[in-house]
């Protein structure tokens, strides 16, 4: 179900929401994943921001050990 814009609390502010592509998208562009990977992570972990964020730099941190160099 869409976010209604109407509501201007901020209830679910520490949430990412999955089925908006804005809120995937951003999420992504703020820490250098695909929309996809960051769906994937929500799959995996939940929907928590919070979670999202360190589980991204850890995602992030795995792939920079595996770089030659």
């Amino acid at each position: 179900m869409a976010d209604d814009k109407s509501k201007r609390d901020f209830r679910d502010r520490d949430r990412v929401s999955a089925n908006d592509d804005y809120e995937v998208g951003y999420f992504a562009k703020k820490l250098g994943l695909t929309p996809q990977q960051v769906r994937e992570l929500i799959r995996e972990h939940g929907n928590d921001r919070a979670t999202l964020e360190r589980e991204a730099k850890a995602l992030g941190r795995g792939n920079d050990a595996s770089l030659p160099g």
